[in-house]
Formats: C-alpha cells, sequence, structure tokens
C-alpha cells in the first residue's frame, strides 16, 4: 500500500503525541497515512507491550490510519547496524512514501535519536538500487525516497524549521494520545507513577503546542526540523 505519509517511531505513543496533529489532517485531506513503530515499548514503567499493541492499534483508528506495523526491535538496546537498518529500508520500499516523518533528532530519551538515525540512513539506503529487499512472499522491492524527510519534536526543546497549524485537530491528537491508557495520566491506575505518567506532563504537552501555535499566530502548533532546505513554490501560502 503507498502512502502519502510515513511515521517512524521509536515507541508506541511518540507518533502520537509529536505528531498527531498532522497525521489527522493529513487523514482529513484524504491521505493515506501510516505509522511504523520499532519497539514494542517493553521497558516502560507501566502497562506491558500486550496493552501497548493493543493502545496503538486503537490510536491507529482514532486517526484513520490505514496502515501500522511494529518491527519487534528491543527496546533500549536497538542499534544504528546494518540489520536494522534493512528492516527499516524495508518498509519504506512497502510504502513508498512521499513524505516521511520520524523521531527526533535528539532528545531525553536515547532511544528518539537512535531511531531518527537509523531513519535517515535508511532512507538512503533505500533509495540504492543495488541493496536488494523483499516483501514476506519474496517479492522484490523497488528502489525508493521520499521527497522530505522531517523530524518530529519531543520531550527537549529544538527550534523548528517547520511548524504546522494544527489547531482544528489538536483534540482528535489528545484523544489518540488518551488511547495509551497504561501510560498517560490515569487516577484509577494502582501502577508505579512514571515520568510521562503525571497530569503535569499531559499539562506540559499542551503547553508545548500552544507555545509552537503561537509562533505563527495560531492557536496550536507542532514543530518539525529538516537536514535540508525547505523550498516553496511561491509565498502566498505561508503563514
Amino acid at each position: 500500500m503507498k502512502l502519502d505519509l510515513l511515521v517512524l517511531a521509536a515507541h508506541p505513543d511518540d507518533a502520537e503525541m509529536s505528531c498527531g496533529g498532522l497525521m489527522a489532517m493529513e487523514v482529513a485531506n484524504g491521505k493515506k497515512v501510516g505509522i511504523v513503530d520499532f519497539t514494542q515499548g517493553e521497558l516502560g514503567t507501566r502497562g506491558t507491550p500486550e496493552i501497548r499493541l493493543q493502545e496503538a492499534a486503537d490510536a491507529a483508528r482514532m486517526l484513520g490510519l490505514s496502515a501500522r506495523e511494529n518491527l519487534g526491535f528491543r527496546d533500549g538496546f536497538f542499534v544504528n547496524d546494518e540489520a536494522h537498518q534493512l528492516k527499516v529500508v524495508e518498509v519504506i520500499r512497502r510504502y513508498q512514501p512521499e513524505i516521511l516523518i520520524a523521531n527526533a533528532i535528539d532528545d531525553r530519551h536515547p532511544d528518539h535519536g537512535k531511531a531518527a538515525a537509523v531513519a535517515e540512513t535508511a532512507h538512503f539506503l533505500s533509495g540504492l538500487r543495488r541493496i536488494e529487499t523483499f516483501e514476506p512472499d519474496g517479492t522484490p522491492q523497488a528502489p525508493w525516497r521520499a521527497r522530505q524527510v522531517f523530524h518530529y519534536i519531543q520531550d527537549r526543546y529544538i527550534k523548528p524549521d517547520v511548524v504546522v497549524d494544527i489547531s482544528d485537530y489538536w483534540q482528535q491528537k489528545v484523544e489518540s494520545i488518551k488511547a495509551y491508557r497504561s501510560q498517560f495520566f490515569n487516577p484509577d491506575s494502582d501502577e508505579p507513577s512514571s515520568y510521562i505518567s503525571s497530569k503535569e506532563f499531559m499539562d506540559f504537552l499542551v503547553a508545548r503546542w500552544r507555545e509552537l501555535g503561537h509562533q505563527i499566530g495560531v492557536e496550536f502548533g507542532e514543530g518539525y526540523t529538516n537536514y535540508r532546505q525547505i523550498g516553496a513554490k511561491n509565498l502566498s501560502s505561508l503563514i
């Protein structure tokens, strides 16, 4: 299935927290959007991998995604090597996205920066025709590169290269995050508290979206970085 937008994420819930508004917007505009999670988040303080996978499926339905899969990398221990790069090459070639979005290039959780590096390397390798990859049924895959690769902003603030107005979709974004009931604020939970399970953390996320929106004169925004210069056909469509 060809996608217009493919989001790569180190852990289930990374994508929703960081670009859930953009995904909801693109789906509403008739685009095909998908997520590939690298790990099952099995080292998380709360919940289980099985619960996390079900929550990811619930969030995917809320956002209207066309595809979601999990590569089963080891949470906390995957590395930027050939084996992991080739797995990501396979999904890039499988979905042939026009736009690819990956984790923050640097963040509090070391998996995020690692995932960003794996994504960048795999995207370049995906365009090399002499690297052979195959679908599960043995069908050879064709080389592919997206038109643009962006990285979302996560826990640490990174100055964005572009901010997207998600004001009309921020509530849908919040609901997709709340699909991860085991992970985020839940006063009825008897599990240990974690960095992301407090009400204050959710308040921080909303404040971040407000701050980014303020930068472009709207209510809520999501920020993205890009290693390449961003071009435009004209200036009239820019905020």
